[in-house]
């Protein structure tokens, strides 16, 4: 049995990641961004150890979600599944000024990762939409360019890759994986998506806890238990590096080696 904890696990990919795992006897500590969502995620996941709470679209919010993991114990697994999609029409900021997006999508599992106590493996959600993202880091924050819901979406799941490609290099004792579950109907998809949902949260739960071969493996990106190229970027260390001490500057928190 292994213990795995699913970030934005209320409902879509990370529920149904969280009722697979809970399904195959493992121990599933859930996550939603409030006490009322808490409750839609402990009714969808029937057998969940438990649930925490915290908007991870603020840093402080974020850093107590880690310390609450952490009294849970330690953790076999992290699925970074939370996510906002890309129907922001304008940048939304947070209370800590940021976009958003960026906030949820890249800087909350950067926090994560570096402040729970580290795992055996690290799950990061990415999206075929990452192939178009920039991998320039020096703004961000959308402030000096013209916002575009859609890029920044696309830019922050490449950041999502280079992240757990870069946990990959610098940890080499954790398995760190990127998951693009196609295009699938959540309430971020859409009704219409034509791809298979249940596959996408498939292969999250499976790269957590499968003893496969082909599971074993660290700094890859994966689509329906299969690999799949990256963005060349993803394995650049120099963009690795530089997203790194971006979400470091914000956060005044060191990923570490």
């Amino acid at each position: 049995m292994s213990r795995v904890f699913i970030t934005g696990s209320a409902d879509g990919l990370g529920q149904l990641a969280a009722r697979q795992l809970i399904d195959e006897g493992h121990e599933v500590v859930l996550h939603a961004r409030s006490a009322a969502r808490g409750r839609d995620a402990l009714e969808g996941a029937p057998g969940a150890a438990d649930v925490l709470t915290g908007d991870l679209a603020s840093i402080a919010q974020t850093r107590a979600l880690a310390d609450a993991a952490n009294a849970e114990g330690r953790f076999d697994a992290v699925i970074h599944n939370a996510g906002l999609g890309y129907r922001d029409r304008e940048r939304v900021e947070t209370e800590d000024g940021l976009p958003r997006v960026f906030a949820v999508n890249v800087l909350a599992p950067f926090l994560l990762t570096a402040e729970m106590t580290r795992p055996d493996r690290l799950i990061y959600l990415s999206s075929g939409m990452h192939r178009g993202g920039d991998p320039d880091v020096s703004d961000v924050q959308w402030r000096r360019r013209r916002w575009s819901g859609s890029q920044a979406y696309s830019d922050s799941k490449l950041y999502d890759t280079v992240l757990a490609f870069a946990v990959a290099r610098r940890w080499p004792d954790v398995l760190a994986n990127a998951v693009d579950p196609g295009w699938v109907a959540t309430r971020m998809g859409g009704a219409g998506a034509p791809d298979d949902l249940k596959a996408g949260g498939d292969t999250q739960a499976w790269l957590a806890v499968s003893d496969d071969a082909e599971a074993r493996v660290s700094g890859r990106l994966f689509y329906h238990r299969r690999p799949r190229e990256a963005h060349p970027a993803a394995s650049q260390t120099d963009v690795q590096d530089a997203l790194v001490e971006a979400c470091r500057q914000l956060t005044h928190v060191d990923l570490g080696a």
